[in-house]
């Protein structure tokens, strides 16, 4: 049953991408720009594809994803971000682990989000990002399929493609990394689904140039004012 449990937490990795967040202080000003921190302001579709793997491990084993798109839209301010589109697999197929899981998102879409300036830097991050409410199922091959499911709210941090700290130095675009973060599981799932996992991914940010085109080739940054 440990290898079950092991497996069935893979996909929610994925999802670790985003942040649990504060409020946005109403002294704080947040803005999303069009690749730098002087360009015009951005608003619209935004793409976050996964950079490497995303993990996850529990007190009882690991597992990985290598592949993941999230879909969505948020305004210039950072505010209301909302996630309408996820997919987790590993080279097309199933998540790896001890025995293969399907991942699928429910309850789309996951709104309320939003991204937030750090004025202060912290742990050397530009913004944080926040989505709540989300939740996956998780199917486990094993014994007809077992079911987990997992929810919530998430923490990252948000890296601007010049930003010396973000977690990969060979990629210059828009970055939200997770390290170490806590998900829960949700109820209504199997009895040897694990109640907590830790993840850690990171993820590439790209926004359109033509509106509505689908193609995400606009490069992203986040610039923040005090008052």
């Amino acid at each position: 049953m440990a290898r079950i449990r092991q497996t069935v937490t893979v996909g929610i990795a994925a999802l670790a991408v985003v942040a649990v967040a504060a409020p946005p202080a109403s002294a704080v000003t947040t803005t999303i720009r069009k690749g730098s921190a002087t360009a015009d302001a951005y608003s619209g579709n935004v793409r976050a594809s996964l950079l490497g793997e995303a993990t996850v491990t529990t007190s009882i084993g690991s597992g990985s994803c290598n592949q993941s798109t999230m879909t969505g839209s948020i305004e210039s301010s950072g505010a209301n971000l909302s996630i309408s589109g996820v997919t987790f697999n590993t080279n097309g197929g199933p998540c790896s682990g001890s025995v293969s899981s399907t991942i699928t998102p429910e309850n789309l879409p996951w709104g309320g989000g939003n991204v937030t300036w750090d004025s202060a830097n912290t742990g050397g991050r530009d913004a944080s990002v926040l989505i709540s409410n989300f939740r996956i199922k998780a199917v486990v091959d094993l014994l007809g399929g077992i079911t987990c499911y997992f929810g919530g709210n998430l923490t990252a941090n948000g890296f601007n493609g010049d930003n010396a700290s973000r977690p990969v130095a060979t990629n210059n675009q828009a970055q939200v990394g997770v390290a170490n973060a806590t998900v829960n599981r949700l109820s209504g799932g199997n009895i040897f689904c694990p109640s907590t996992a830790t993840v850690n991914a990171t993820y590439q940010l790209l926004g359109e140039t033509t509106p509505g085109s689908g193609t995400y080739d606009q490069s992203l940054y986040v610039t923040g004012t005090n008052p």
